[in-house]
């Protein structure tokens, strides 16, 4: 697009009209002149002549002057029309151009500039404006949009950083709390050291996790190692209390043995209470990981293991056998068959109001020798019969989770567990509740023996032979002349 042309180019036009009008004038005047001269006296024509030359002057120099400042005025109003006309052109280019950088030039920067190209780069080949304020826009542009898209990636740069560093956390998190601290837990309960521990764990890549790792290892060591230290000391002093529970039921029965019938009833409510503190002392060794006070070498009849269970439990006298099996129970599980059997009744006596009868049934089967007890309180509800079940289940035998209501309950999962028994709950006919114990047959030593046919005996007591612990209580269904075979103490 060309420029205007310059203010200077142009003519003002009509230059010829005031000079023909200029010698109209004056030819009017001097015609005027003459004539006045012509038709005024002889003595003052002069005069006339004189005020007409002067009159004439004088409008010759006011027309003049009107027409000068006329000349000027239009030469002034055609160098602003010029002006105007150069502005416009000016205008109507620069809006061109504008519009040429506005439509096509900038986004075409801005798309070099977004894809990585440098400010340079971006400049290169574009049509670059004649106008020095579009350049400069132009180039103002392309710096700008250069330093926003450099933030732009930085930021970005900065946010992949952050997310990586953030899944790398959560992933090793989740590694922590899914295999490395359960795995690096299970060692050091086995009894690993920390040291020997942190060793084969693998390290995070992050430092905090890796120092969080080794801070809940450490902790964790320690306080195994107090647990540990805590069970060892408990479990060595239960095994003495243990010791001096078996040697006093081993006095006490000399004494009833030497003794006459006026302090054999004293001697054996001794007895009873002796047994007693044995079954606690036996549950809370067993909970510690320690073992029985007792160990049985030859096999023992399942009516001799009821005796033995009935006689540790404070409620003896409420329990009735019904037992016609002459199954024996082999001398590796007599006394955990005697001891899961004495909780289960203990619990059932416990639970059931102190008028009430627990009965305890023997049934031989295929699957094993099966024994019932039930109890006529009240019927335990579906979340109590859950927590039962999953307490003799042994899935939880850690002491800081179980409550003292339960202790004998986990020692009957212990027990379970550790010779293969099945027991479980249901209601029973009775009103109250009902456990049903299944002893599997590599525990029985006989099978279907003959027994001898049982017979109520109310206010009976044991035969010497059976041990004192084991004394028959009243009302109980028993067999006469069952003896338990000789027992060791578990060292202490």
């Amino acid at each position: 697009m060309s420029d205007p042309a310059a203010p200077g180019q142009h003519r003002v036009p009509g230059g010829r009209l005031p000079l023909v009008l200029l010698a109209v004038c004056l030819t009017a005047l001097v015609a005027g002149g003459a004539a006045g001269a012509a038709a005024a006296p002889d003595g003052t024509r002069p005069w006339v002549l004189g005020v007409v030359a002067v009159a004439g002057a004088v409008a010759v120099a006011a027309f003049l002057a009107v027409l000068l400042t006329v000349r000027r005025t239009a030469t002034a109003a055609a160098n602003a029309a010029a002006e105007a006309a150069a502005l416009r052109g000016q205008a109507e280019y620069r809006q061109a151009h504008t519009a040429h950088l506005a439509d096509s030039v900038l986004p075409a920067v801005a798309e070099r500039l977004r894809n990585g190209a440098r400010t340079e780069d971006a400049l290169a080949g574009m049509p670059v404006p004649e106008d020095l304020p579009l350049r400069r826009l132009l180039h103002s542009f392309a710096h700008e949009v250069s330093s926003a898209t450099g933030q732009r990636l930085s930021a970005q740069a900065e946010r992949d950083e952050a997310a990586r560093q953030a899944r790398e956390l959560a992933e090793g998190v989740d590694g922590l709390l899914t295999s490395v601290l359960p795995g690096a837990f299970a060692r050091l309960r086995g009894g690993a050291s920390a040291g020997t521990t942190l060793a084969g764990v693998p390290r995070p890549a992050d430092e905090r996790l890796a120092a969080l790792t080794e801070f809940v290892i450490r902790e964790y060591a320690t306080s195994e190692r107090r647990s540990a230290a805590a069970r060892t000391a408990g479990t060595k002093a239960l095994s003495r209390v243990q010791a001096a529970a078996v040697g006093m039921l081993a006095d006490l029965r000399e004494m009833q043995e030497r003794h006459g019938e006026e302090v054999f009833g004293d001697l054996l409510r001794l007895d009873h209470s002796t047994s007693q503190i044995g079954l606690l002392t036996d549950r809370l060794a067993l909970l510690m990981g320690g073992r029985a006070s007792r160990a049985w070498n030859k096999p023992i009849v399942m009516e001799s293991i009821l005796r033995g269970a009935v006689g540790r439990i404070a409620a003896y006298q409420r329990v009735r056998m019904h037992c016609a099996s002459g199954t024996a129970i082999a001398g590796f599980a007599a006394e955990g068959v005697m001891h899961l059997l004495a909780e289960l009744i203990d619990n059932a006596a416990n639970f059931s109001p102190p008028i009430d009868e627990v009965n305890v049934y023997v049934e031989e089967r295929t699957a094993g020798l099966v024994v019932t007890i039930e109890d006529s309180g009240l019927r335990m509800s579906d979340a109590a019969m859950r927590r039962a079940e999953k307490a003799v289940s042994g899935e939880s035998t850690d002491l800081a989770h179980l409550q003292g209501t339960r202790l004998g309950l986990a020692v009957v999962g212990l027990l379970a567990h550790k010779y293969g028994i099945s027991v479980s709950y249901r209601p029973s006919s009775r009103g109250g509740t009902g456990v049903v114990v299944l002893l599997p047959p590599h525990l029985l030593a006989q099978q279907r023996a003959e027994a001898p046919p049982a017979a109520a005996v109310p206010g009976a007591r044991a035969p010497r032979e059976v041990s004192a612990s084991a004394a028959a209580p009243a009302g109980t269904a028993v067999s006469a002349g069952t003896a338990f075979p000789s027992a060791t103490a578990a060292p202490a």
